[in-house]
């Protein structure tokens, strides 16, 4: 994977030193249904979804619940690894494989939980098959969201890849380009900040959601829920599926309670799974 950290990374690194301390400390541990369930999220959606499952939900289902928050998308993994937290919630599953395989890195996914659409956003243009001519693309620095990004130009015909490229695509695959597009990576969480600098910028939901951008309203292009592979899910180090808590925690996410949320909190620029 080519994820740099950033300045706002080391801000979340200081939580994952926190953690060491006292996360690991107040958990339960695997089979213990009365310790405290730690639990990773990036802030949006993920963690005002969990937020809402503590404050709502979890109590009452005898769950005690804790929530870290994160700002990239490489922390909330490393910790999950390391023990420093009992579950996460941000990523979907061609990420978390692709985690496990560059990291040598052993977590598995519990249950899908919601979809953020990946979108298109601009100040330049409204139209992605309108760019013109050598227009610069910016597209998330990580291995499976740029794919993701790229997947989601060649289905509007803008370029085309190289067939069997998949959630592997890079720029090198990109087989026909007509427009002669210049495509920049960087950083996932500093997409939303390129907008100035670039003619298109594939956003991921949550940092578009922080940014201030509606991906229903403000994106150019949207990528649609169905056969979707880029579910978010709820995820856990591989042994860990059965731990009563993490159980518990995957039915209050899929409840019917939780749905309405989202459904009534980002009128569909998060989509329940």
């Amino acid at each position: 994977m080519r994820t740099q950290l950033i300045p706002a990374a080391v801000v979340a690194g200081a939580l994952v030193l926190g953690l060491t301390a006292c996360g690991a400390d107040k958990s339960g541990g695997k089979g213990d249904a009365s310790g405290t369930l730690v639990v990773g999220a990036t802030p949006t959606p993920a963690g005002e979804v969990l937020a809402y499952v503590q404050k709502n939900l979890a109590k009452k289902a005898g769950l005690d619940l804790e929530v870290k928050e994160f700002t990239d998308y490489v922390l909330p993994d490393t910790a999950l690894q390391q023990g420093e937290l009992d579950a996460n919630l941000y990523q979907h599953k061609p990420y978390l494989d692709d985690f496990n395989k560059s990291k040598g890195a052993t977590l598995a996914a519990v249950t899908e939980v919601y979809l953020p659409p990946l979108g298109f956003y601009s100040k330049k243009t409204d139209d992605v098959t309108k760019l013109r001519d050598g227009a610069t693309v910016a597209l998330p620095n990580d291995a499976t969201n740029e794919a993701r990004a790229l997947e989601l130009l060649a289905s509007q015909g803008v370029i085309e890849l190289k067939k069997g490229a998949g959630v592997n695509a890079t720029p090198k695959d990109v087989a026909k380009n007509p427009k002669h597009l210049t495509f920049k990576e960087i950083e996932a969480a500093q997409l939303p900040r390129s907008l100035d600098d670039v003619d298109v910028a594939a956003i991921n939901n949550n940092f578009a959601l922080d940014a201030g951008l509606s991906p229903k309203k403000d994106a150019i292009l949207l990528e649609s829920a169905k056969d979707n592979p880029y579910n978010n899910v709820l995820a856990v180090k591989q042994g860990n599926e059965d731990d009563p808590r993490v159980k518990k925690l995957a039915q209050l996410l899929t409840s019917p309670e939780v749905k309405k949320f989202i459904e009534q909190k980002y009128q569909g620029s998060v989509l329940p799974v």
